[in-house]
């Protein structure tokens, strides 16, 4: 009796590897499978992530190098104004009618048409 556990047990034991043995396609991937599964990874990362980052920060590199006096601007912050000085780092940003602030350049979110801040 103990001898007919002993090999049921051993058939249980071996019961994976046998399924595996008649199916190929239950072995898993590969070498070849991971490698594969990898490359579209790292190509859904560069498409969906990094591309469009390096995208972002190249336009607001030019938008920022373009600013220039009389350019009416959004800082990050939300506030409005024209640009009435520009030097390497800061600009001086016009809110209100002899009201300036001093900004820097990479707080600037985006530049707006001419006359905006009139129609405001």
């Amino acid at each position: 009796m103990k001898a007919i556990k002993m090999l049921v047990a051993g058939l249980l034991a071996l019961m994976p590897a046998l399924a595996m043995a008649q199916n190929p396609a239950a072995q898993g991937m590969g070498v070849m499978g991971q490698v594969i599964f990898f490359a579209g990874f790292i190509l859904i990362f560069y498409f969906l992530i990094w591309r469009p980052q390096s995208k972002r920060a190249k336009e607001h590199k030019a938008l920022m190098s373009g600013l220039n006096k009389g350019d009416e601007v959004v800082t990050s912050g939300g506030v409005a104004g024209k640009i009435t000085k520009v030097t390497d780092d800061f600009i001086v940003v016009e809110v209100a009618d002899n009201v300036e602030i001093k900004v820097q350049k990479v707080a600037v979110a985006a530049a707006l048409p001419k006359g905006t801040l009139k129609d405001i």
